[in-house]
C-alpha cells in the first residue's frame, strides 16, 4: 500500500455544503454541545432516535416463507435464463440452492461460478451440507476435488477454461444449469472479460442464472443475452432489503443523530456542517476508535464492521480498543476459538490473537493469512466479535454481516487514486448492515472527518447502481484459445455477438476498434510462429494455448528455448514467480542471501526473454519489469525456510506472500498440462506445485 500522504494528493473533494440543503426536520431541532477534541465522547442519542432504537433486537422465530421474487425466479429458471438483482442478504443463494436441487432431482448437472476463491470455498462447504458431500466438487486454482460430481463450485476463470476445452474437443458441455454469482463483475476492468466470454461461449441449451445486488442496467443485459442466446432472459428485481437500513451520524460530542430526514440531511447534521465551516477542528478531528465503540456499545449497535482505507489503519485500530469486562465469561467464545486453534495451531502465535481474545475485535484484509481470515469470519458469524476492521475491498463476496457498518470516508482508493465512492461500492458495504434472522434493523454510521462528505452519502442512499459496461478486450491467451477451435470468420462473428458490440450499437460507438485490437494480437502471434499465414495455430501455438496465464508468450518462449530447469522442482517454482507478480515494488535482495543457482537461473531467464520483450515493447504491448525478490521468496518457501523468516527478510505481508504462492501454483498447474509437448517440464511443474501448496497457504 502506498503511503497515505502520497495517496491523499489524488483525492477528489466533493466541495462545500450547499445552502439548498437547509431544510427538512426543523421541528424539534436540538442544539449540541461544543466539541472539545481532548475530551472523551459523551454517549447520547437524539430524541428522534428513541423509537428507532426500540426496534433493535432479534426478530421472533418464524417458519421460512419465500418472498414472491424468489418464487418467481425459481419458476422462470425452469424454462429460460434469469437475472436476479436483489439487496445483499435478501435470499439470492436460496434461489440458487432450490434451482440446483430441482436439476439434481431430474438427474442433471450444475456449475456454480463465483469471483473469489474464498467465496468458492465457502459455497463448497455450504452446498456439501445441503446436497451431500458426494454430490459436490470444487475447482479453483489450488483446490481440485470430486470433479465428476453433479454440482461443481468453482471460479469463473475455471469455468471459462472448461468452455475453451469443450469447444476445442467439439464436445457438449456436461451441464444443465450455470449459476453466476456476483454477476456485476461483468463490469470489472480487469476480470470482466472472463464473465463476458462465459456468457458468449455457454451453449444456449444450458439455463443461465445470474445473481447480483448491484446492476443498474439489468434490462439492457437481458436484451443482449436474449439476442445472444436465442431465448428469453427474465429480469427479476427486488429493491426491498430484508433488514431495513437506518443511517446515523456521530456528532463529535458523542451524540448519535439521524443522518437523514425525509430523504434530506437532518437538521442536526445541517447544524454540524454549518458549525464545522466556522470551526475546522470539527471537520478535521476524527473521534477515537475506542470512544466510537463505547458509544456503539452503550446503544447496542454492535457487532459492527468498520470500513477503513488501508491495511495499516485496520491493524492500528486494534491497538485503540479496550478489553471487554473481565466478568464476561463466554464459554461458546472460548470453545469456538479453541476448536479453530486446534485446527490451525500455527495461528496460536498470531500477533492479533490477544486483541481478539481480550477486546473481541479483529482486522480483516488482503494482507493476512487465509486461515486467519477464515478464523475471523467464523468468530464473527457465530456472534463472538464486537467489531471487525476491514478494507472496503472485502465488502464484496464475504459473508459476515453485522448490525452496523461504520464509514469514515465517502471516497475510495481504486488502485490508482481516491475517487468519490460509487453506488456499487456503497451498496456492497451497506449490504452487510443487518443480519437476516438476527436483526430487525441495521445501521450505517457515518463518522465526521476531513474526507467524509455527507451530501455524497445522501445521494448514494437513493442512487441506483451504475450501469455495467462491457470490458471485452483481447489478450494473447484469448486469441490462441479461440483459434484453437474457431476460424477467423467465426471469431469475428463472436465479437459481433458480444455485449461490447451490443452496447456500441446502442450508443453509436465505433465497433471496429476491438476487432482491430484482436487482429493486432494475431499479427504479432504470426511473427512469433504461434499462428501460420492461414490463421491456424502452429504446433507451438497449440501447446501455448494451454497456458491460460497473464504472460503466456513469455513462459512459452522460455519453454521453446529450454531455459527452465529439468530436474529441480524448487528452482522451477522460483523462476515462475516473477511472471505472476504484477506490481511495481522492487525489494533489494543482496548477493549474500541469494543462492548462486537461483541467481544464475533468474539471469538466464531474463537473457532469454530480452529480444521478445523488446519486440513486444516495439509493438506497444504492455511489458512489466521482472524482479528477483518473488523468485527468492518462492525458492526459500520451497526449501522449507520458516514462513516468518521470509516475511521479515523481504518485509512482505502474510497475505501478499500467500497470494504470490497461490498465483505461482496456478501458473505451475497450467504448465503441468503440457504432458504431450513437454512431458519432463510438465511433471516437474506438478511436483513444484505440490511443494509450495502447504500450510499456512492452504488449509482443509
Amino acid at each position: 500500500m502506498k503511503s497515505d500522504s502520497k495517496n491523499r494528493r489524488h483525492r477528489h473533494h466533493h466541495g462545500h455544503p450547499r445552502q439548498e440543503h437547509h431544510h427538512g426536520d426543523s421541528d424539534g431541532q436540538e442544539k449540541y454541545p461544543q466539541y472539545e477534541p481532548r475530551h472523551r465522547l459523551k454517549p447520547e442519542i437524539d430524541t428522534r432516535l428513541q423509537d428507532v432504537f426500540k426496534k433493535i433486537g432479534k426478530p421472533s422465530r418464524a417458519d421460512f416463507v419465500p418472498d414472491p421474487f424468489q418464487l418467481e425466479a425459481l419458476e422462470t429458471i425452469k424454462h429460460s435464463d434469469c437475472l436476479v438483482t436483489a439487496p445483499t442478504g435478501s435470499g439470492k443463494t436460496w434461489i440458487a440452492e432450490q434451482a440446483i436441487a430441482a436439476v439434481l432431482k431430474q438427474g442433471g448437472r450444475c456449475w456454480y461460478a463465483s469471483p473469489l476463491k474464498a467465496l468458492t470455498n465457502s459455497k463448497w462447504v455450504e452446498f456439501s451440507a445441503c446436497f451431500d458431500d458426494a454430490n459436490v466438487g470444487i475447482l479453483t486454482g489450488d483446490t481440485k476435488e470430486n470433479t465428476n460430481a453433479p454440482v461443481i463450485v468453482g471460479t469463473t476463470e475455471i469455468l471459462r477454461n472448461q468452455l475453451y476445452d469443450m469447444m476445442h474437443r467439439g464436445e457438449n458441455f456436461p451441464c444443465d444449469l450455470v449459476v453466476i454469482d456476483e454477476a456485476h463483475y461483468l463490469g470489472d476492468a480487469d476480470r470482466g472479460v472472463v464473465w463476458e466470454e462465459v456468457m458468449i461461449y455457454l451453449p444456449s441449451r444450458i439455463h443461465l442464472l445470474l445473481l447480483s445486488a448491484t446492476i443498474g442496467n439489468g434490462d439492457e443485459l437481458s436484451g443482449w443475452l436474449s439476442r445472444l442466446r436465442g431465448k428469453p432472459c427474465a429480469v427479476i428485481k427486488e429493491k426491498k432489503r430484508s433488514v431495513p437500513l437506518y443511517p446515523l451520524f456521530l456528532h463529535p460530542s458523542g451524540r448519535l443523530i439521524p443522518n437523514l430526514a425525509n430523504k434530506k440531511l437532518s437538521s442536526g447534521l445541517i447544524d454540524f456542517i454549518e458549525r464545522s465551516e466556522r470551526d475546522r477542528r470539527l471537520r478535521y478531528t476524527i473521534p477515537r476508535i475506542a470512544d466510537i465503540m463505547a458509544v456503539m456499545d452503550r446503544f447496542n449497535l454492535t457487532p459492527a464492521i468498520f470500513f477503513l482505507k488501508s491495511r495499516v489503519e485496520c491493524d492500528a485500530a486494534l491497538g485503540h480498543c479496550h478489553p471487554v469486562s473481565s466478568d464476561i465469561e463466554d464459554e461458546n467464545f472460548t470453545q469456538t476459538l479453541n476448536e479453530l486453534l486446534e485446527r490451525f495451531p500455527y495461528l496460536a502465535r498470531h500477533r492479533h490473537l490477544t486483541s481478539l481474545k481480550q477486546c473481541r475485535v479483529a482486522s480483516h484484509h488482503g494482507g493476512q493469512l487465509p486461515a486467519w481470515k477464515f478464523l475471523v469470519e467464523t468468530m464473527m458469524n457465530r456472534g463472538h466479535l464486537r467489531a471487525i476492521f476491514a478494507t472496503s475491498t472485502v465488502a464484496a463476496g464475504v459473508n459476515y454481516p453485522a448490525r452496523t457498518i461504520v464509514l469514515f470516508n465517502s471516497d475510495r482508493y481504486n488502485g490508482h487514486e481516491f475517487r468519490p465512492m460509487n453506488s456499487i461500492d456503497f451498496h456492497q458495504m451497506t449490504g452487510r448492515a443487518g443480519r437476516r434472522g438476527q436483526d430487525k434493523i441495521g445501521f450505517m454510521l457515518a463518522i465526521p472527518g476531513r474526507f467524509m462528505d455527507v451530501h455524497h452519502l445522501r445521494k448514494l442512499m437513493y442512487k441506483k447502481p451504475e450501469a455495467i459496461e462491457s470490458q471485452l478486450k483481447s489478450d494473447f491467451s484469448m486469441v490462441l484459445n479461440l483459434l484453437l477451435s474457431q476460424s477467423l470468420d467465426d471469431i469475428q462473428m463472436i465479437f459481433g455477438r458480444s455485449l461490447a458490440s451490443y452496447q456500441d450499437g446502442q450508443e453509436n460507438r465505433d465497433k471496429q476498434y476491438r476487432w482491430n485490437n484482436f487482429m493486432r494480437h494475431l499479427a504479432f502471434l504470426k511473427k512469433e510462429d504461434f499462428v501460420d499465414e492461414g490463421d491456424r495455430l502452429t504446433e507451438n501455438g497449440i501447446w501455448a494455448s494451454k497456458l491460460r496465464l497473464d504472460q503466456p508468450l513469455l513462459i512459452a518462449e522460455c519453454l521453446r528455448k529450454g531455459v527452465f530447469p529439468r530436474y529441480d522442482a524448487k528452482l522451477l517454482a522460483a523462476l515462475i514467480a516473477p511472471f505472476v507478480y504484477d506490481g511495481d515494488q522492487e525489494i533489494k535482495i543482496t548477493r549474500k542471501i541469494t543462492p548462486r543457482k537461483l541467481a544464475q537461473g533468474f539471469n538466464r531467464v531474463k537473457r532469454s526473454l530480452a529480444d521478445l520483450l523488446q519486440r513486444m515493447d516495439g509493438e506497444n504491448f504492455p511489458v512489466s519489469p521482472m524482479f528477483l525478490w518473488p523468485a527468492w521468496a518462492i525458492y526459500a518457501w520451497a526449501r522449507e525456510t520458516p514462513w516468518q523468516n521470509i516475511t521479515e527478510q523481504i518485509h512482505i505481508a502474510d497475505g501478499d506472500l500467500a497470494m504470490l504462492i497461490t498465483r505461482t501454483s496456478d501458473n505451475l498447474r497450467q504448465i503441468s498440462s503440457l504432458k504431450e509437448s513437454h512431458p519432463e517440464v510438465a511433471d516437474l511443474a506438478y511436483e513444484a506445485m505440490t511443494l509450495i501448496l502447504r500450510e499456512p497457504v492452504v488449509f482443509s
